[in-house]
């Protein structure tokens, strides 16, 4: 039997009560909260017929571990299973499928924050290797906002042999790298495509370079030299979806 999730914050338990109260097991909030906004998520999750308990703060802090924020409120909820296999995403890319390929995020609240781009701009799935890659911890889950339990993070053993099949599949795989000559706005992603993003820092591993069909950057005007990972992919992300809208 799966173990119980920890959910931390007001956006976290939101989404999985829209998404599933049923799933939810019981919400912890914080009796020292009076405010309107811990008033209506009460009532709301009564609504629901969801069990509510008090909690004190540091308990609470104790519950979600390290420093994530809980603002006073957290869930125990059973997983809901949004799983996919390379094999079954192969078996449903469409000629408008969009994908997102993370290459080495680690930092759970980077990893969150693009599968809610990734949700928003609606990816059909995102696709992280094995190693070296966070996964959707508390910290992530709360970034994503509920997108973790949304969008299918398919996980594989070699990043670089996936992207090759993308690509035989008809995918255009499309790495940002800031020294690309070319930019986002160079491309046509409005059949099937896959933007690829690497981590901070070292971006884009030289093996995930080679496989990429091209490399694009996005033109910085300012004094800053790169932009934070969830930043660039929302921005990637919307141009596919500009450029969709555009050719309806």
């Amino acid at each position: 039997m799966a173990k119980n999730i920890i959910l931390a914050g007001f956006h976290a338990v939101g989404a999985r009560l829209r998404k599933d109260p049923d799933s939810i097991v019981c919400v912890y909030v914080d009796p020292q909260r009076r405010d309107k906004r811990m008033s209506q998520m009460r009532a709301e999750l009564e609504s629901f017929g969801v069990r509510v308990m008090q909690a004190g703060h540091d308990r609470l802090s104790g519950m979600v571990s390290g420093d994530i924020p809980h603002q006073g409120i957290v869930a125990m909820a059973k997983p809901l299973e949004v799983s996919l296999t390379f094999d079954e995403l192969m078996d449903q890319i469409r000629p408008d499928s969009l994908f997102l390929i993370l290459d080495g995020i680690t930092d759970p609240r980077n990893f969150g924050a693009c599968l809610r781009s990734a949700d928003a701009a609606g990816v059909q799935a995102v696709i992280i290797p094995k190693d070296r890659s966070a996964t959707v911890t508390p910290a992530a889950a709360k970034a994503a906002a509920g997108a973790a339990e949304t969008v299918p993070v398919v996980t594989v053993t070699n990043l670089a042999s996936a992207i090759v099949e993308l690509r035989e599949a008809g995918v255009v795989v499309v790495g940002a790298a800031g020294e690309a000559t070319k930019t986002i706005y160079d491309f046509d992603q409005t059949g099937a495509f896959a933007w690829v993003m690497g981590a901070e820092g070292p971006g884009l591993r030289q093996l995930t370079r080679k496989r990429c069909d091209d490399l694009a950057k996005i033109p910085l005007t300012g004094s800053v030299e790169s932009l934070n990972v969830s930043v660039a992919t929302g921005i990637c992300l919307f141009e596919s979806v500009r450029q969709r809208y555009q050719k309806k």
